[in-house]
């Protein structure tokens, strides 16, 4: 470790990767480059916006047997969002970089590449590429601006940097392709991993975090809509695009003051079963409606989906739709399809069948959204479907999501949130007919048929009958599924 005192406070700089040329100085946010034995001040760097990322420089952890800790971070933002790069330092001088963005991590390392990659305007969302031999589907293609930075990095970063990048997955593998310093892009390679996998230890807790988050200047919990001077409830750092629910005006609140990036047009408000702010008690852990929309396909059918966060849970939503209720989770491990035709879907080790396939336009959105939401956004959706469990794909121009989904009762959501669902119970299904009750009206029918015999000559047929009555009303009354409580 080498350590330096910085050029603009004298403060102590230290220096524990090799491999690291910059510094941001924790004291006074001066740039500090390492020039050999000398060190330059470039100026201050942009703070970073504090959000609710449990990791922090420090945070510590192992994998693949080698212990890491924290020593970098690098923020960007880029038109739907924010997500950070941290820069990690293994116990063997080897250096990877732990992708952030809404709960969801990747783990990826710089790997070198003789072969051909592929151009950066050649990429598109959904697509197959081959990368090192390997096939992999595009997730996202996207530039980025870097608006702060922690701690040592291996390159050059500040204001006005700016990033090229592309996002590759094939099951949890994970690829990205950083064109930033030129037409030959840097290949890193890797997997997604959660936070348990890398045993992370002096992540920050819940009262850290929010003690922490908002304390970039100007920030706020609650913000002065700018356009119409409402209030909106919001959470600094982790949502950076508002819509206010009075005006529908949409904000970007990832600098000091919320800036109107577009005049919401008024409208009657829309009801909801979830009001903005519900809270739920899921798992042990409370969790909050920040943000909804409603969506409509080509057909006309509309449905409604409410973001719920939790400080240590990645984002989730419930989705109404006139049957019922599910939970979607954003997935990190991708299901094998071939998008240009297959029927079908492969996840764990299940078939998932071709459901649907349609066009999703928003039509309402209001709160707050980890990404960029506007009415008009427009997605193709693929649905795929395993008993009641379903897939779904969505597809943009530069991005690729995917997500399993599955139903919810009545009760679980009443369970969850109390007086706040205000929802309708469903009505209970119409009884259809039985066979115990069909045997019953055969067995009446028989009897009437068999009267004027049954009166003549009873002693001589009574047993028939009644042999007959039982072999046809024992069975149906006792196979019956809906006297064996059955749907």
């Amino acid at each position: 470790m080498q350590t330096v005192s910085c050029p603009s406070c004298g403060a102590p700089v230290a220096f524990r990767s090799h491999a690291s040329v910059m510094a941001v100085c924790a004291y006074c946010a001066a740039t500090v480059i390492k020039d050999g034995d000398a060190v330059k001040d470039l100026g201050k760097m942009s703070s970073v916006l504090e959000d609710f990322s449990p990791i922090q420089i420090g945070t510590s952890g192992s994998f693949g047997g080698l212990a890491f800790s924290v020593i970098g971070r690098i923020q960007l933002r880029y038109d739907e969002g924010i997500w950070n790069e941290w820069y990690l330092l293994f116990d063997d001088a080897s250096v990877s970089w732990l992708g952030d963005s809404s709960g969801l991590y990747t783990l990826t390392t710089l790997r070198n590449e003789d072969g051909a990659l592929p151009a950066f305007t050649e990429l598109q969302a959904a697509k197959l590429v081959s990368i090192a031999g390997q096939r992999y589907t595009t997730a996202e293609v996207r530039e980025a601006d870097c608006i702060g930075g922690q701690g040592e990095l291996p390159f050059k970063v500040g204001q006005g940097w700016h990033a090229r990048v592309a996002d590759f997955r094939a099951g949890a593998s994970f690829v990205t392709l950083d064109y930033s310093d030129g037409e030959r892009p840097a290949l890193f390679t890797g997997a997604a991993v959660t936070l348990d996998q890398l045993q992370c230890q002096m992540l920050r807790d819940e009262e850290q975090i929010k003690t922490s988050a908002g304390k970039y200047k100007g920030k706020v919990d609650t913000l002065a809509c700018p356009e119409c001077g409402g209030n909106i409830a919001y959470l600094p750092g982790v949502t950076a695009h508002l819509i206010c629910p009075s005006c529908h005006a949409q904000l970007g609140a990832a600098g000091p003051k919320a800036l109107v990036l577009a005049a919401g047009e008024r409208v009657e408000a829309v009801k909801t079963t979830l009001a903005l702010g519900a809270t739920a008690r899921i798992n042990g852990a409370d969790h909050q409606v920040i943000g909804l929309m409603r969506r409509v396909d080509e057909e006309g059918s509309q449905w409604t989906e409410y973001l719920l966060y939790n400080t240590r849970a990645a984002f989730f939503w419930l989705v109404e739709t006139d049957q019922g209720w599910s939970r979607a989770n954003v997935l990190s491990t991708w299901p094998q399809w071939h998008w240009s035709g297959s029927d079908s879907a492969e996840l764990d080790k299940l078939t998932y069948k071709k459901l649907v396939e349609y066009n999703a336009r928003v039509t309402f959105a209001a709160g707050a959204f980890n990404w960029r939401v506007r009415a008009g956004d427009k997605v193709r959706v693929h649905e795929f479907e395993n008993g009641q469990t379903r897939l779904a794909a969505e597809i943009t121009e530069h991005e690729m999501t995917w997500s399993r989904s599955t139903p919810l009762a009545y009760d679980q959501l009443r369970s969850w949130f109390g007086k706040a669902f205000t929802g309708k119970a469903p009505p209970a299904p119409k009884r259809g007919t039985s066979a115990s009750d069909t045997a019953t009206k055969f067995i009446w029918w028989i009897l009437g048929l068999n009267a004027i015999p049954l009166l003549l000559e009873f002693s001589r047929t009574w047993m028939y009958v009644v042999l007959a009555i039982l072999a046809i009303y024992l069975p149906a009354k006792f196979l019956s599924p809906d006297d064996q409580g059955q749907p």
